[in-house]
Order: structure tokens, then sequence, then C-alpha cells
């Protein structure tokens, strides 16, 4: 889905179900894989049956890879055999959720690498199912996408009552009462909602979810439009699906394969009815564009030793006509010099 851009689960918490020794839970998500010592920077339970490590990432993640780091000592039969476990319920302290993988091929000090596909969830679990063992986890780490809609403003056609349209991003897929923290558009022709994500993403993902007390077709048959478009208010722009299979509650996922833009819309389009949207999700990466220059400079110094400098006074002076860009060297400046007709010397860079 998408490159690994950022370790989720150093933004989390973590615990376990016992802890040995000062060996505690947030070792694992430390970001450090490996340390000098015996089971150093590493996390490890009591001997028990069923022994149990969980992360609260502190928000809902589709989550692709998740990356565990053994011992570099020895005991790999703490790490081997653990099953992978990703979702949203802490129903058997997270341990019923959905399985990605199990660990297996673990040699000391290995890290090895589990593709999930693409899980939801808010929480990580790593169990030793059916054992009585520790269980030991030297790193944690959890790749994925946020969903950016929480990042985002919206807007609709009109407004129902007070079911404002901000009400989709939220992060409350359901509450008590009628239609409760959800968005209403009026009764009207082709109604719409869109998000404007305040930036270009890569999308994948669009996760939609429906009233729990009724009114179901007041979010079946809309269409997700994404782009970069606001001719039409956004509802022109290219299409990745058109929802369909709601009922009451339901929450249904769908694929936009990286299409790129700004805003996501959900058109009832060719109708006269209420749009209802209980919460929009979308998941997907920051669209970065790279461009690469070459330099050619004079210098009396060596821009070797000084490159940082160099580059941090070129950032501030394209930041005056620039924004929300990042240089970077993608190799060390190389030295040359030229003669001058007088016999003088001029070092250039490049």
């Amino acid at each position: 889905m998408d490159c690994l851009i950022e370790n989720l689960a150093l933004k989390g918490t973590a615990t376990q179900s016992s802890t040995y020794n000062t060996f505690e839970a947030q070792n694992a998500i430390d970001g450090l894989r490996h340390g000098a010592g015996q089971a150093a920077y590493c996390c490890i339970t009591g001997n028990q049956y069923n022994p149990w490590w969980r992360l609260d990432l502190q928000n809902n993640y589709e989550i692709s890879t998740v990356i565990i780091t053994a011992r570099s000592d020895c005991c790999v039969d703490q790490t081997n055999g653990a099953e992978i476990r990703i979702g949203n319920s802490l129903e058997n302290n997270g341990n019923n959720n959905p399985r990605c993988a199990v660990t297996s091929g673990f040699l000391a000090r290995r890290t090895i690498t589990y593709s999930c596909g693409v899980m939801e969830g808010r929480y990580v679990n790593v169990i030793l199912y059916g054992k009585t063992n520790y269980l030991s986890l030297c790193e944690v780490e959890v790749y994925g996408t946020e969903n950016v809609a929480l990042k985002g403003t919206a807007i609709q056609s009109s407004t129902y009552n007070t079911f404002g349209a901000l009400n989709a991003i939220d992060g409350r897929r359901y509450g008590a009462g009628e239609a409760a923290y959800c968005c209403i558009t009026g009764n009207q022709y082709n109604p719409w909602w869109r998000l404007d994500l305040q930036n270009n993403y890569e999308i994948s993902t669009v996760i939609i979810t429906a009233r729990s007390d009724g009114s179901v077709d007041q979010t079946n048959g809309a269409e997700i439009r994404i782009g970069n478009s606001l001719e039409n208010n956004g509802n022109n722009n290219p299409r990745c699906n058109v929802t369909s299979g709601f009922q009451l509650g339901y929450t249904i996922s769908y694929s936009c394969h990286g299409m790129e833009g700004r805003y996501v819309n959900a058109i009832m389009a060719g109708r006269t009815s209420h749009l209802t949207l209980c919460e929009v999700e979308v998941y997907g990466k920051r669209h970065i564009k790279k461009y690469f220059l070459r330099l050619k400079f004079s210098s009396s110094v060596d821009a070797v030793a000084v490159r940082g400098k160099i580059l941090h006074q070129l950032q501030s002076a394209l930041g005056l006509i620039i924004s929300d860009f990042k240089l970077s060297w993608t190799q060390i400046p190389k030295k040359e010099k030229q003669e001058h007709l007088d016999g003088g010397e001029c070092t250039h860079w490049f």
C-alpha cells in the first residue's frame, strides 16, 4: 500500500499481562531494537499461561506492516509462535481481535517483518496463545496510514436541523440518540458533502458509517469522488466508488487505489433526498513531489564541513517565496578547481 513512512508505535502506550524483573512493556516501543546487556531494551512478561503484550495507538489506523525484533542473547522461543492481533476491541484484553500473522523464524537478534494487508484498528496485541512461557519482544514497530479526515474541515450543500457537516469527521462512528454524531443535508436534489484535507494526499481507502437507527437509503447510492478541483463544488472530480450494501449501523470500506486529491466528496447524484453520513474516514499518505537540483557555487571554505549551514541558508532564502518544502543533499559536495587567466585559482563546488 504505502512505503514505511512513520513508526506509529512510537506514538502509543503499551501494557502487558505481567512483568519479569524490570523489563516493562514500554521497552518494546522505545525505538531501540538492540542494546548492550542481557535483553537490554526488551519487554518480558512473567512465566505464565497465555502471556500477552498490547499496544494502544491512541487512534484508529489502517495497519499494513508490523515489525518485531527478538532478543540478541537467547530465548527466541519467547518470541516465536506469538499471534499478532489487530482491532478495536478490548474483549479478552484485545486478544480476540482479528489475527494478522503468527511469528516464526526468529534467531537471536533477528528482525522480521509481517504484512497485515490492510487491517484496521487501534490496538496491536502479541500473545503466546496456548503456551506457558515468558513473552519477549525487543521492539515492535507498526506502520500504516492515519485517518487523515480528522485533520480536515467539512461542508455540505445544506443542513437538516443541527446535523452539521463536521459531525462526519468527529472520530465517532456511533452515539446514543437519533442519528447522533451524524451529518444530514436537507431534502434536496443532488445533496452533497465535501471534506477538505488541507493538503494533497494519495488516498487508498475511504470508510463510511451509516445511521444505526434508520434511513440507510440516505447513505446507499452516494458517489465518492476524489480530486483537486472545486468545479461543481468538487462533485466533478474522479469517482472512487458508489456506496451500497448499507444496513443499520454498518461500516463499509471502499478501496480508492491511491487516488490523488485534496477533496473527498459524497454526492447523491440525480436524486432528491437527504444525504446522511455518520462517519467518513480517509486513509492515505501525503502526496509529495521530489525535485532534484544541481548546484554549482564558489566557496573559499570547505563546503563539505559546512554543508549543513549552506543548506539552512538556501532553505531560508527559498522560504521567502515557497512554502512547505524541505531540502536535503543527495550527495556530499565535490570540489573542482579552475585556473584564471591571470594565474589565480578559484574553487567551485557542485
